[in-house]
């Protein structure tokens, strides 16, 4: 069970990038996925998620109306389209697949992928 991010680079402060996940390993059709991302010296954050169906989505205050995320499941891949980047996006980004837990009322991330590394110039 693997999940592969891809697409980080270095773009100027008000550019755009495109990330992806790709899983492989087995189906996560039926899992949330979800974006983190966690900058030097900083812990990691929550950045965006979408649900199975991929009709809703949540943003960290931070990035919404700048970041898109979205899914396909035919293809077993999650993206993150990210506008209007600002240097306090810089981070490494990790993409995760997860479950809501009714019990806990919190969604549970259990499996993570390798990061890919966004730097934005200003």
């Amino acid at each position: 069970v693997q999940l592969q991010a891809s697409g980080g680079g270095l773009v100027q402060a008000g550019g755009t990038l495109r990330l992806s996940c790709a899983a492989s390993g087995r189906t996560f059709s039926g899992d949330v996925m979800g974006w983190f991302r966690q900058a030097p010296g900083k812990e990691r954050e929550f950045v965006a998620r979408i649900n199975w169906s991929g009709i809703q989505t949540h943003y960290a205050n931070s990035v919404a109306g700048r970041f898109t995320i979205s899914r396909d499941r035919a293809e077993n891949t999650v993206h993150l389209q990210m506008s209007s980047l600002k240097p306090e996006d810089t981070a490494v980004y990790y993409c995760a697949a997860g479950r809501y837990s009714r019990a806990y009322q919190t969604y549970e991330w259990d499996t993570w992928g390798l990061g890919t590394q966004v730097t934005v110039s200003s």
